[in-house]
């Protein structure tokens, strides 16, 4: 990949996100557009950002659904930012947000603008059922027909009645899930089931830790409706609160790919054609992901304000940090929980940087599978040392999605706050990165270093 370098200073501002809801809870009733607004309201508070300044906004969103088409333009009108301003919705999967912020830098550097807020939203507990079908069948011209002949359309060869949520959750030309994914880099690469149970036992107690030393009160608001808070803190974490002092209660989990009714022979049968020659071993091979080593689905969203340093010093902002570089590259979708140790060479590259330059990274977990597998292949072949940072306590310091929850669009903004706001409180923390996979064999880096 061909290395930039910017020709303007484009600086990181203040931030806020919602807590992070778990799917079907506190959060559930709560549209998307809806979390975005508290997201971008509370983050132009904090930066003491004029609306009018706001030159546009940029959200990404996986889910997209048509009761907010372009949900940056509806979440721009309803906060109340300047009606001319731009407003571009972006999907990437997982990587959504960073693809938001890079879209923001891009614009600047481009002089289309000079202040932005990006981020990302998301409602899993909101994803619809789908009827898949042409309208040319006389049963969907109408929403009135499809009721009428709704127990007749169940039948019909020619519709698809789907979960939007498994089905953006499953990659369509590997015909393979996200968690199926991740048991094949773990069978991969050799990553034991106790390793995966024992990081994501310490994404928990990182997580809980952050939230009781008070690190995440510095950029999460509650989020009101109505005037009554409908969550004050991250869900997951705290609904499994005892998981840190219990390990035992990882390991009574059950594996997702290796049980009476699918055992991990028939895995291997099904995905062993993306395993890279590692061969099935009877009584040796074992199904390794499982629920509690896996990312819940989550609600909430994120912003940051992204601007060019000359107009955040003119508007009297305080500056967190510096974008240096990044970078998005593509993989095998059935390995995509590797991705990011593609990636982040990539950006550091465009950075001018090297990785033991950085004192800070913020690693997207959708497995503990495929963190340990990029531990592993970070390091063989780009020379990497992520579980180094891990172990030092440079690499996901308060938790990561494990423990947080994983709302999709929101995901890459929630890691760049957590990045920015921890350097904040480390007088010695100079250069830091975000990293994510994103379904379909997406990963994305972004480089930032604080201010002076």
């Amino acid at each position: 990949m061909p290395s930039f370098s910017l020709p303007k200073k484009i600086v990181l501002g203040h931030g806020a996100r919602t807590p992070v809801g778990h799917i079907a809870h506190s959060l559930a009733t709560v549209r998307p557009e809806a979390l975005m607004q508290s997201a971008v309201e509370e983050t132009l508070k904090r930066a003491k950002l004029p609306k009018e300044a706001v030159d546009g906004l940029i959200v990404g969103w996986v889910g997209q659904v048509f009761s907010a088409p372009n949900i940056a333009r509806v979440t721009l009108l309803k906060a109340g930012l300047p009606e001319k301003a731009q407003a571009v919705t972006v999907q990437n999967n997982c990587v959504s947000s960073i693809e938001s912020v890079c879209a923001a830098a891009r614009a600047i550097t481009l002089g289309e603008g000079e202040v932005y807020i990006a981020g990302g939203t998301e409602s899993m507990s909101r994803l619809p059922y789908s009827i898949d079908g042409s309208r040319a069948m006389k049963e969907l011209r109408s929403l009135e027909t499809v009721k009428e002949k709704w127990s007749t359309l169940l039948q019909s060869p020619e519709v698809i009645i789907d979960d939007a949520l498994e089905q953006g959750l499953t990659d369509p030309v590997k015909k393979i899930n996200m968690a199926a994914t991740a048991e094949v880099c773990a069978q991969m690469y050799g990553i034991s089931r106790e390793a995966q149970d024992e990081f994501s036992r310490q994404s928990f107690a990182h997580a809980l830790e952050g939230w009781k030393g008070g690190f995440y009160q510095t950029h999460v608001v509650p989020f009101q409706n109505g005037g009554q808070a409908l969550l004050d803190k991250d869900e997951y974490p705290f609904l499994r609160e005892s998981l840190p002092q219990k390990p035992a209660m990882f390991a009574k989990a059950p594996a997702l790919f290796d049980h009476s009714s699918y055992s991990i022979e028939s895995f291997y049968k099904d995905y062993g054609a993306h395993m890279d020659g590692v061969p099935f071993v009877p009584g040796k091979s074992h199904g390794t992901v499982t629920l509690f080593n896996s990312c819940g689905r989550s609600d909430g969203a994120s912003a940051v304000v992204v601007a060019s340093e000359e107009k955040a010093k003119a508007l009297g902002l305080e500056i967190l940090g510096e974008i240096r570089g990044w970078a998005f590259h593509g993989n095998n979708p059935a390995h995509m929980g590797v991705a990011p140790a593609l990636a982040a060479p990539d950006a550091l590259k465009n950075a001018g940087l090297r990785f033991d330059d950085l004192d800070a990274i913020e690693l997207h977990e959708p497995f503990a599978a495929t963190v340990l597998s990029i531990f592993k292949v970070g390091k063989e072949k780009f020379g990497c040392d992520w579980e180094g940072k891990f172990k030092s306590g440079a690499l996901n310091p308060h938790g990561g999605s494990i423990a947080i929850g994983h709302p999709l669009g929101a995901t890459g903004t929630r890691l760049l706050l957590n990045l920015l706001y921890a350097m904040r409180q480390s007088p010695k923390a100079r250069h830091g990165m975000i990293a994510a996979c994103a379904g379909g064999g997406m990963g994305g880096a972004l480089v930032a270093s604080k201010p002076g």
